[in-house]
């Protein structure tokens, strides 16, 4: 696990004291040395947390010809079985490293050698007989990979701040990744806040040349069933698969351990970790003083049946001392509520061991997440009732609410009668939007409104729902998902608030082999009754208590309504509504009042849209204000 950064310019010889900050600026994701490798036009930097081959596995690594040249950020855990495939082709390996597999994967399969690649990465690798670099991103996004093109330069690296290092990076925000921030509360690629930026997307090379930039998809996960699955069948095969997964992600010379929250995923891995390793496993959990949001009573009934040194912390309402730091790590406007107590565990972990696994990924494979279950009981009502009836009866009553109280309570809900006037995929965005149309239109000054008037953030969702027809209800939104919150949101969060740390974070139930075989499952193997994870319960009812795998889902959630009422509601009147606030740039200070208003009455929980613009603001003065 380290961090990567690099220039390739075709202009003239690229600036080594330009890399070397850049470098710097991602030392937090690997404080344990650095390294440098330059020729021609490239240039290519590296920060590394020391994981595997302590001894002789420094990056940047080359070719005995210095013909190539790699640096990477991740794990590769079939690494082992590929080296002795590529010895038997005739390749000879001076170190005992993942990193140097790749060289000689790339030597012996050319662009092909990520489909080889078990694991996650971040790639960079020079070639110096075709003058291109090579770019690779692991199939699901769990590494993250930055670039700015010029025409005839580059820059990349593991965050946005490496590039940043660049005073000639023009930092204009793109208007429509704001609008996106807005409507997700988080940027989701290939968009970065910056015009000038993108992510490389997931499952992506890219081939940077004298040409240009040549991008390629090397991986896609596909939904249609297989036609031979037994329920039997099927739990034995997902127990097997995910003994194996965890198996796998054990890998390392440094110490090991677990995030544990007490729910199925995390308690499945922790479960598993424990038949597989000879010693206790090391776990780290948090819990708050706010018993609704605590779930250290279901961690601590995981960690005592497994027997785990469980290393726990109590998380006060604290957000404010961390603010500037989560601004300083996420690069760019992010506020998923979670990242704070992402954030505190990884903290809790990295006091003990340098590498954690976590359950990252169980509710997209298995459908655990309740919106799935809302969304088909919407569809089987869309079923039921013509398009011409339900978008004006049920459009009407959804902008009625909540004054319309004489529904039947199943019908109560704002989102739930707005979903039933739209058609399917709609619905879903507006399920997954925070910031309304509506909302955005009421907060833009007229002259930030301006550039975004005919763009729809729908569109975001569309591009994937397009690849989905023809898939059941189900297996279309766990995909989107799978494309847009999960990378842009999920493990943002984690790679960001674990690497602040200098934590390395595995997600087993993320290995593309375990996820492949989830999603040529029937929906119903997973959604049954209105209860998700059907079959993944099923295979872990030999290895988990009932009452975890029946306890009531939390999520990683915060009392954020209430911090707003209370710590919070000083820091955010203080930089919010401050003279110079950067929001007021572009929103109307007087809508942000009203909302903050109907929230301090307890009228409205507007405690996600308030977090949304506070983390923006904090971005907006660290990352604009001070470069200005």
């Amino acid at each position: 696990m380290c961090g990567i950064a690099g220039i390739v310019d075709y202009r003239r010889q690229p600036s080594l004291e330009l890399l070397g900050r850049m470098t710097n600026a991602i030392r937090h994701r690997g404080p344990d040395g650095n390294g440098c490798y330059h020729d021609g036009p490239v240039a290519l930097g590296h920060a590394r947390l020391a994981i595997i081959d302590l001894v002789t596995g420094d990056q940047p690594m080359w070719s005995e010809d210095r013909s190539t040249a790699v640096v990477f950020n991740g794990e590769i855990y079939n690494y082992r079985i590929l080296r002795k495939a590529l010895e038997a082709r005739g390749h000879a390996f001076r170190t005992q490293s993942d990193t140097e597999v790749i060289l000689r994967a790339y030597d012996e399969y050319g662009e092909d050698c990520v489909r080889h690649l078990r694991g996650m990465f971040a790639i960079a690798l020079w070639d110096r007989r075709t003058q291109s670099l090579f770019l690779a991103r692991d199939r699901v996004g769990i590494k993250p990979l930055y670039y700015a093109w010029d025409g005839r330069r580059l820059l990349f690296g593991s965050e946005i701040k490496a590039l940043l290092e660049s005073p000639d990076l023009d930092r204009t925000i793109d208007p429509l990744a704001l609008d996106d921030y807005l409507t997700y509360l988080y940027v989701p690629a290939p968009k970065t806040i910056y015009a000038s930026v993108r992510k490389l997307p997931p499952a992506h090379t890219m081939r940077v040349d004298r040409n240009g930039l040549h991008l390629r998809e090397y991986w896609d996960l596909s939904f249609e069933p297989r036609r031979d699955w037994t329920e039997d069948r099927a739990a034995e095969a997902v127990a097997a698969s995910l003994r194996d997964s965890v198996d796998c992600h054990l890998i390392s010379d440094v110490p090991l351990g677990a995030f544990l929250s007490g729910g199925i995923d995390s308690s499945a891995v922790v479960a598993t970790m424990a038949g597989l390793v000879a010693h206790p496993v090391q776990t780290a959990s948090i819990g708050f003083e706010e018993a609704a949001f605590d779930e250290l009573p279901y961690a601590r009934e995981v960690a005592r049946r497994f027997h785990t040194q469980s290393h726990e912390r109590v998380v006060a309402a604290h957000a404010a001392r961390i603010l500037d730091d989560l601004a300083w790590h996420y690069d760019e406007p992010f506020a998923d509520s979670s990242m704070i107590p992402t954030y505190y565990v990884s903290g809790v972990a990295r006091e003990r061991v340098t590498v954690a696994l976590s359950g990252d990924g169980g509710d997209e494979n298995f459908a655990g997440y309740r919106r799935y279950k809302f969304d088909v009981f919407e569809n089987r009502i869309r079923s039921l009732l013509p398009r011409g009836f339900r978008r004006p009866v049920f459009g009407a009553l959804g902008r009625a609410y909540p004054k319309a109280d004489w529904l039947p309570r199943v019908f109560r809900g704002k989102t739930l009668l707005t979903n039933l006037s739209l058609d399917h995929e709609r619905a879903y965005g507006h399920t997954m939007s925070w910031f309304t149309p509506a909302m955005k239109r009421a907060l833009y000054r007229p002259e930030a409104l301006a550039p975004i008037r005919d763009y729809d953030a729908h569109s975001v969702l569309q591009t994937w729902f397009d690849r989905t027809k023809g898939w059941d209800p189900l297996s279309r939104i766990q995909y989107v998902d799978i494309k847009t919150y999960l990378v842009d949101d999920i493990l943002t969060k984690v790679d960001r608030a674990s690497m602040a740390h200098s934590l390395e974070v595995r997600v087993p139930l993320l290995d593309h082999e375990f996820m492949e075989l989830a999603a040529s499952m029937p929906a119903s193997y997973k959604l049954r009754n209105g209860e998700g994870k059907h079959i993944f319960k099923r295979a872990l009812a030999p290895i988990l208590p009932r009452e975890i795998m029946d306890r009531p889902k939390m999520g990683f959630a915060i009392p954020l309504a209430d911090w707003f009422r209370g710590e919070l509601k000083p820091v955010f009147e203080s930089a919010v509504f401050a003279p110079d606030a950067f929001v007021a740039e572009r929103f109307r200070p007087e809508e942000i009042r009203r909302m903050w208003a109907l929230h301090q009455r307890g009228a409205r929980d507007f405690a996600p849209f308030l977090w949304g613009i506070l983390m923006l603001e904090h971005w907006g003065r660290r990352f604009l204000r001070r470069a200005s």
